[in-house]
């Protein structure tokens, strides 16, 4: 482990978006956050994406599993070497399985061959040590937000909504100290990555530029209403999602149909989450690509009873946060610090995950 207590941690994601690599520099103990530092972003190739996308679904010692590790590791290793003066790496890899309650959880990409590979310590593996414990492994961002509320003065209770390829919330409140006491949070539904399968699929586009054909579009009410009877919203928190979550059927609707409903389907997870939350947030700041979607982030500003804005609105960087979380969470590790409890993924105990891998 480390005995610096400050440290200068670059923070890496990939996420189920398969969009491409966010790294960012953190300054922190683990507990506190002193100062944010350089970022960079390095996108997946359509060649890399193709092998990613291939590979979804499967486990240790499948052909395409090795695969799509060569392509995490190389893409990672790429935008590291742009960064100087790392103290240590967080390493979260590609999600290509997650099953808790089944065979467990599995990201691609070896912190082993990453360490090696930078001259740099790395923690890697943030989830399985969660899962083995009960726990649903996700989400992991949830100490990072508690956090990030502390640091930009929150008074009461707020809530933090990441969009990804999946949507999860964070309802914490910063009066708390000790983040294990203070947070709930989960997966609350799908996120970018139907919208961002629909115009791969029909137009060969990477997304819906801010949701501008969505806008021309209507969503069908009914196909919402069945939607929103998914057993999935009515299960109590902690609980996640991978790609397969619950998405509405737009099967025989116009591309605008279909993207509208699908982004009402987005909105439709997020106001059944405020169901969940133990008293209601101030605001709701929103993080993720999902906040440049003008539409999306009008139909949760109607559904929901409380200001909505992105994080840009109290300082910070929406597209670097989950980047942040994950050097944020590699200090915690290095200093013996919980990084998941109860209250964030279920586990039946607080619990510091990741494997810590030296040069």
């Amino acid at each position: 482990m480390i005995s610096q207590r400050r440290l200068r941690v670059l923070g890496l994601m990939s996420g189920t978006s398969l969009d491409g690599v966010d790294a960012a520099v953190l300054d922190t103990d683990g507990s506190g956050i002193f100062g944010f530092g350089e970022s960079a972003y390095r996108p997946y190739t359509r060649a890399e994406r193709a092998v990613l996308h291939a590979a979804l679904g499967a486990w240790p010692g499948d052909a395409r599993a090795e695969a799509a590790a060569e392509v995490v590791e190389l893409a990672h290793a790429e935008l590291c070497a742009r960064f100087r003066g790392i103290d240590l790496v967080g390493f979260h890899g590609q999600t290509l399985a997650h099953d808790p309650k089944g065979r467990g959880t599995h990201q691609a990409g070896s912190g082993e061959v990453l360490a090696k590979a930078l001259g740099w310590p790395v923690v890697w593996d943030f989830r399985s040590a969660d899962v083995r414990l009960g726990g649903q492994g996700a989400p992991l961002a949830p100490f990072y937000h508690h956090a990030l509320a502390r640091h930009v003065g929150a008074r009461g209770p707020v809530a933090f909504l990441n969009i990804g390829g999946v949507a999860n919330v964070t309802w914490c409140d910063p009066r708390l100290p000790q983040p294990e006491q203070a947070c709930l949070a989960f997966d609350c539904g799908p996120g970018n990555a139907p919208m961002d399968d629909l115009m791969r699929n029909r137009f060969g586009q990477e997304r819906d530029e801010g949701g501008a054909l969505a806008a021309q579009g209507t969503p069908d009410t009914a196909r919402l209403e069945t939607f929103a009877k998914a057993e999935f919203f009515f299960r109590i928190p902690p609980k996640s999602l991978d790609r397969a979550a619950p998405v509405p059927d737009i099967a025989g609707l116009s591309d605008a149909d279909a993207l509208a409903t699908l982004a009402a389907g987005v909105a439709t997870g997020v106001m059944l989450a405020f169901d969940h939350f133990p008293e209601p947030p101030a605001r709701l700041l929103v993080c993720g690509g999902g906040r440049h979607n003008r539409t999306l982030m009008a139909m949760i500003a109607a559904g929901v009873d409380c200001p909505v804005a992105p994080v840009e609105s109290v300082g910070l960087d929406g597209d670097m946060l989950e980047a942040q979380a994950f050097a944020y969470l590699a200090a915690r590790v290095a200093h013996g610090l919980p990084t998941s409890a109860p209250g964030t993924t279920g586990v039946a105990a607080p619990v510091g995950g990741g494997v810590f891998s030296q040069p």
